[in-house]
C-alpha cells in the first residue's frame, strides 16, 4: 500500500477522548467522509484485496458484501457497488422487518445483539464482512457466525481502522483473511 495514501487517510481521522463513554478513545472517520477524494480512497483500499484473486487472498470473488449497523453500511454499500455484489445489512434487534437471526456478543465497552434476515445469504454465497474498525472483534465475529449459520462463505473481512492493541484480528483469522487499511 502506498505509504503517502495511509497518511492521508490519517491524517482525516480525528481521536475523541471517552466517547462513548469516559476511557474510550473514539476515532471519528466523519472528517475523511466529508472528502470526496479520501472516501473514494477507503473504499478502494478496502476493497482491492477482494477484487478476484490476489496472493494474499486468493479466489475471492464476492457475492454479498455484510455491513454491520450502522458505520459498516456506509463503507459496506460503497465496496457492495465498487465489487459488482450484493449488500445485506446486520441490524440491531427490531430494525429488520422479516425473519431473523440474531448472536449476542461482547463489546470493547459492553454486550449488544445483531439479527441478519433469515433469507439473506443463500448458501455458498461468497462474502465480504465489512465494518468501519475493528477492536476486540466481537461485531465482526458475530456477523461471521450468522453468516456461517445461513451456510454463506466467508471470503474475508475489510475494515477501515484496526486498533491493534486489541487484538481483535486474532479472533477473526478463523474465518479468513483479515484486511485492515490504518492501523492504530
Amino acid at each position: 500500500m502506498h505509504k503517502s495514501a495511509t497518511d492521508r487517510l490519517h491524517s482525516l481521522i480525528r481521536e475523541v477522548s471517552d466517547f462513548p463513554k469516559k476511557g474510550i478513545s473514539f476515532k471519528d472517520f466523519t472528517p475523511l467522509l466529508q472528502d470526496a477524494a479520501a472516501l473514494a480512497m477507503a473504499v478502494e483500499l478496502m476493497a482491492n484485496p477482494f477484487r478476484g484473486s490476489s496472493n494474499s487472498a486468493p479466489n475471492t470473488g464476492v457475492d454479498i458484501v455484510v455491513g454491520a449497523e450502522s458505520r459498516g453500511f456506509i463503507f459496506g454499500t460503497a465496496l457492495a457497488q465498487a465489487l459488482s455484489a450484493g449488500f445485506v445489512p446486520v441490524r440491531k434487534p427490531g430494525k429488520l422487518p422479516y425473519k431473523t437471526r440474531s448472536m449476542s456478543y461482547a463489546l470493547e465497552y459492553g454486550n449488544d445483539t445483531i439479527e441478519i434476515h433469515a433469507d439473506a445469504i443463500r448458501p455458498g454465497q461468497r462474502v465480504l464482512l465489512v465494518d468501519d474498525l475493528l477492536a476486540t472483534g466481537g461485531t465482526l465475529e458475530a456477523c461471521a457466525k450468522l453468516v456461517q449459520e445461513l451456510q454463506g462463505t466467508i471470503v474475508g473481512l475489510t475494515v477501515l481502522i484496526e486498533l491493534t492493541a486489541l487484538k481483535g484480528r486474532d479472533r477473526l483469522k478463523q474465518f479468513g483473511h483479515v484486511h485492515s487499511v490504518l492501523t492504530c
